[in-house]
Parts: C-alpha cells; sequence; structure tokens
C-alpha cells in the first residue's frame, strides 16, 4: 500500500509558512509529495527545491490574481490531488504539521480501512495555535476535526475555500485516525501576520483590507488556554526562536456578548456532553 501526500502554496517565505517543517513531518510516511507552487514574490520554489528528497514532485500552478472568495485555494488543491499516483492521499495545508508520534497511528488507520471503500477519508484532531507557540484557541469558532487522508478513488474533491472536501456533494464519509493536526496558521511575528492577512484577504476580497492589516496586532479572545504539550520535533526550532510575546489572559471584565455566548455553550457542553450547532465537514461512520 502507497501513500501520496500532496499540497499547494504560494509566497510561503512572505507569509511566514512553515512549508518545509509541514512536507518534513510526513515525509516518513509517504512515496510521493505532489505540491503546486504558485507564482511567488520570494524563494518558495527553491526553498522546497532544496529539501532534495526525489518523493518531492514540484509542479508550477497558475493562480488567478482575482478574487474569488477562497475557491482558489481548493481549485488549486485539486490540481495537485489530481497529480497523485497512489488511492491514498494525505492533504496537509502548508501552516500544518503532523507529530512524529502520529505518523504509525496514522498509517495503522490507512491499513485497517484500506479495503473498505465505504471510507472516503480520515478524520484528525486539531490544534490551533495563536498568537504564539505557547497558546492554544479552543472556544467553538475554531474546527476541532477535518478530513486530511483521503481515497482519491472515491471521487474525493477539494471544495470550499480547501477547508474540506466532498464526494459528489455529498460531505464525505470517515473514519477517526485519533492523530492530530497542528495548525500553526495563526502564530508567527504581528508584522509578519499582518503581511500573510494581507495577501490571503486579496484572495477573497481584493485590496479592500489592505489597510487593516498594516499595524496587526493579536486580539484577546475567549477560549485562549496555554499548551502544556510538545511541540512536533521539525517546529522546534521555529519555537525557539519566538521573539515576541503575547499574553492569552482575557479579563472578565473585558468579555463581550460573543465570548459570554461561547462560555455558555462551553458549560451546556460539560453537563450534557453535546456541542450545539457544531459545523462538521464529513459524516463519521460508526
Amino acid at each position: 500500500m502507497k501513500i501520496s501526500g500532496f499540497t499547494i502554496v504560494r509566497n510561503a517565505e512572505l507569509m511566514g509558512y512553515p512549508v518545509l517543517e509541514s512536507i518534513r513531518s510526513i515525509l516518513p510516511l509517504v512515496d510521493e509529495f505532489v505540491i503546486g507552487v504558485g507564482q511567488s514574490e520570494d524563494n518558495t520554489k527553491k526553498m522546497i527545491e532544496d529539501i532534495g528528497d526525489p518523493r518531492i514532485k514540484i509542479f508550477d500552478s497558475y493562480w488567478d490574481p482575482k478574487p474569488s472568495g477562497g475557491q482558489i485555494l481548493s481549485e488549486k488543491t485539486n490540481e495537485a490531488l489530481k497529480r497523485c499516483e497512489n488511492d491514498w492521499c494525505f492533504y496537509l495545508q502548508c501552516d500544518e504539521v503532523i507529530h512524529e508520534t502520529d505518523l504509525m497511528r496514522i498509517k495503522t488507520s490507512i491499513q485497517e480501512y484500506d479495503n473498505d471503500k465505504d471510507v472516503h477519508g480520515l478524520l484528525f484532531h486539531y490544534i490551533h495555535f495563536y498568537g504564539s507557540y505557547n497558546v492554544i484557541a479552543e472556544a467553538r469558532n475554531w474546527y476541532r476535526k477535518e478530513v486530511r487522508v483521503v481515497r482519491k478513488s472515491s471521487g474525493i474533491q477539494s471544495w470550499g475555500d480547501a477547508q474540506g472536501f466532498r464526494v459528489n456533494g455529498e460531505k464525505p464519509k470517515v473514519k477517526p485516525t485519533n492523530a492530530s493536526v497542528f495548525h500553526y496558521g495563526w502564530v508567527k511575528p504581528p508584522q509578519k501576520m499582518g503581511q500573510k492577512k494581507k495577501l490571503l484577504d486579496q484572495l477573497w476580497h481584493g485590496n479592500k483590507k489592505d489597510k487593516e492589516n498594516e499595524n496587526f496586532q493579536f486580539q484577546l479572545q475567549y477560549g485562549l488556554k496555554n499548551f502544556s504539550g510538545r511541540h512536533p520535533a521539525v517546529m522546534m526550532e521555529r519555537v525557539r526562536k519566538q521573539d515576541w510575546s503575547f499574553d492569552p489572559k482575557k479579563k472578565w471584565l473585558q468579555w463581550n456578548m460573543k465570548d459570554l455566548n461561547y462560555f455558555a455553550s462551553d458549560i451546556f457542553e460539560k453537563v450534557f456532553k453535546f456541542r450545539i450547532g457544531e459545523y462538521k465537514n464529513y459524516r463519521l461512520l460508526e
């Protein structure tokens, strides 16, 4: 059984993406890694070429500069998926990293469901970092789980802004892996974060929000907690080099109505073991 990895990227250096760490985190698991590199104003392509692994297959991908509401991301992701040679394909966005301790767990899950054609993909837990490598976001506005390993022969396709997938327009049927994706999209120096938001907002809205990102500052929000776990080994150098601070504590007097609603929802969830109105990009098979 062979596995393909795939992703897309553009302006990784300008946007502060840990794309090299992301790729390296699943290279021990995959037989090839397909990556579509969009036209960039930095050294993105050379950075990836310099990894020097023959399993990495780079192709040039043209990104239409017109605002698309994020649709361009799923279009480019499907270009990469189409080029994958194997049926099981591991999609990892360029700000997502897999912990080395989860690799065997993921491989075992793929092997377990290899012959079950009802399984379109595999589900992962998410650890979202925000503002600092020592802070995670756990409020209900952050998704808890998402599909990242897919079965290509099911006809599965990236959908919307490429957060999730669809099979013939329906949410894919999936099984859990009990593995985690470490999501670093919201942790980088504030200036770099502002640059990233500026470039991403242009995909959705054109240049309408450029001024909002010039003096970006991480905002206090409900559900931020200190991270007590261990980062993937490939991320440790970035973690050690953090040269900015971010205090996640938000005092009660600073709470707004949204914070109060999140708090009430958390209480309900703890009591009834159910999250009200949680959006899921998948159908979990029993």
